[in-house]
Formats: structure tokens, C-alpha cells, sequence
């Protein structure tokens, strides 16, 4: 149970995101069971940003990222239990579905604060 993370273009190998960084990520996220895409920053026209170790997202993103370096190509498997749980995510993720995650590290921002 949780995040399984492979390598599919090494990063730096160097920068590696702390809690409380900004990131800048590209991805694409399927069900496991049958490959469905249900979101995509591509689809968006432009990279996700968010905050690493402090909750806003998934527990699996949480983990599976922080193993990452910058530049870093890789899939997350990511368990029930570490992405949307027995409650799944609107229309598009149904409850205790596992998830498969394509993501690219494409930029870190250090936190000022060093949360």
C-alpha cells in the first residue's frame, strides 16, 4: 500500500523539492484497472502548481514527488489509500481505485521559510 515510483527520464539527480516548496509539474493520471485518463495537465494548456508536504495534494503525490529530482520523468502507482480512498473523486475516480500517474518535475521554488 501507498506510492511505487519508477523512473522514466532521470532528473539532475541534485535538486530534490522539501516540504513546503512550490513545484511545477506536468502529468497525466489514469485508473489502473483499465488505463481510463480522467485528468491531464496537457488538457489544461499549462503545469500544475501546488505546494509539496503540507496536504494539497494526494498523500501519494506528497511522497511519490518528494523522490523526484528537478527535471525528473517518472510514474507514481499510487494505492487507494494514499489517492482518493473509499470516497473517490467526483464522476471520474470511483471509490478505492488505484492510479497511475505520468509526471515531470519541471521546476522547483524554494520555500522561504524552510517549513
Amino acid at each position: 500500500m501507498g506510492v511505487e515510483k519508477k523512473t522514466i527520464k532521470p532528473g539532475d539527480g541534485v535538486s530534490y523539492p522539501e516540504k513546503g516548496d512550490t513545484l511545477q509539474m506536468t502529468y497525466i493520471g489514469k485508473l489502473k484497472t483499465n488505463g481510463q485518463q480522467f485528468d491531464s495537465s496537457f488538457r489544461k494548456g499549462r503545469p500544475f502548481k501546488f505546494t509539496i508536504g503540507i496536504g494539497q495534494v494526494i498523500k501519494g503525490w506528497d511522497e511519490g514527488v518528494a523522490q523526484m529530482s528537478l527535471g525528473e520523468t517518472a510514474e507514481l502507482e499510487i494505492t487507494s489509500d494514499y489517492g482518493y480512498g473509499a470516497r473517490g473523486a467526483g464522476n471520474v475516480i470511483p471509490p478505492n481505485a488505484d492510479l497511475v500517474f505520468e509526471v515531470q518535475l519541471l521546476a522547483i521554488q524554494k520555500s522561504e521559510e524552510g517549513v
